[in-house]
């Protein structure tokens, strides 16, 4: 297939190193001139993927209509909050084609809530489109590691296009009609990574890492089921796999930055240092304004929330959690 990735972070140049050792003719798409100078000197991604040599065959370009010319699929590695200026921006070079469109972002569009595969579908109304999401560090998968994710679209052609395009011995990819379900799980984990991390740089155990996990898959289930998902998605590779990943891997940077938050420093200061992306703390906020659109409580992305923007102290939020109002986790 003729593939074009747009967007050159960690995770798009992994996939599309991925996709072109399959033999597909993949060109990516990067906004950084550091890193297509990289990859066209020394086939290496430096900024965001250093020290691992790409295949041969992947082009590298600044120019949107070369990334994206005749393309069969386009894969949409923007982080969320521009992934709907990116999309403009490509539907305009894009012309009558009609590629299979897939978002391997993990996020939500932060002023409109919307899923991404959403912010997608209004750019590119033609188009089949699908996430790919589940428990994948880009390192373990650039090193061809044994890794399992899905694949979902509302349509059955868009999912299996995806899973065909993608599938390798090493990268295993499941198909699934949950569309809604699978990025609410790949948006909210990373809030509850930051948690994990947040307790771990203050010096916190096993039992409350293990009670954070379980409560805050239960807090995802609930606005997913109230969002129209399948609560049984929570338990799968986008939901729990996911969150297990994230929450306690030590790649995760998600849970990085909360480990630094535990340890006292500021967001500002920690985000000054970083030029990836921490999905998560945009989506802290996004999922305080979905519950409270939804009706569903989420105690933990609040407490989350207010440490990152309002200054909360940790200890002081973990404390405010313990000592909610007593109540049932099932009761018939």
């Amino acid at each position: 297939m003729r593939v074009g990735v747009i967007g050159a972070g960690s995770w798009g140049t992994t996939l599309a190193d991925l996709l072109a050792r399959k033999g597909h003719r993949v060109v990516m798409w990067a906004r950084e001139a550091e890193v297509i100078a990289s990859i066209r000197k020394n086939q290496v991604n430096e900024m965001f993927l250093p020290g691992s040599p790409l295949d041969s065959s992947l082009v590298a370009t600044g120019d949107l209509g070369e990334a994206v010319n005749a393309a069969e699929l386009l894969v949409f590695a923007s982080p969320s909050h521009v992934m709907r200026r990116v999309a403009r921006d490509v539907a305009g070079v894009l012309g009558a084609a009609d590629p299979t469109i897939v978002s391997v972002a993990k996020g939500l569009e932060p002023d409109s809530l919307d899923l991404l595969t959403d912010v997608l579908d209004e750019a590119f109304p033609n188009c089949p489109v699908s996430a790919l999401s589940g428990p994948s560090f880009a390192q373990e998968v650039y090193q061809r590691q044994p890794t399992a994710v899905v694949a979902a679209s509302r349509e059955l052609k868009a999912a299996e296009t995806t899973q065909q395009a993608f599938s390798n011995p090493s990268f295993r990819v499941y198909t699934s009609s949950d569309v809604v379900g699978v990025q609410l799980g790949g948006a909210l984990k990373n809030v509850i990574a930051i948690a994990a991390g947040i307790l771990e740089g203050m010096g916190m155990g096993h039992n409350p890492r293990a009670a954070l996990i379980t409560r805050g898959l239960a807090e995802m289930s609930r606005l997913g089921e109230a969002m129209g998902a399948e609560v049984m998605t929570f338990a799968g590779l986008a939901g729990m796999g996911d969150l297990l990943l994230t929450a306690t891997g030590a790649l995760s940077r998600n849970r990085s930055l909360g480990m630094e938050i535990g340890k006292g420093r500021s967001l500002a200061e920690i985000l000054a240092e970083r030029r990836t992306v921490a999905e998560g703390v945009t989506t802290a906020q996004t999922a305080v304004e979905l519950g409270k659109r939804t009706g569903v409580e989420l105690p933990i992305a609040t407490e989350v929330a207010r440490v990152l923007f309002e200054g909360k102290a940790p200890k002081q939020a973990m404390q405010d959690l313990m000592e909610r109002e007593l109540k049932a986790e099932q009761w018939r």
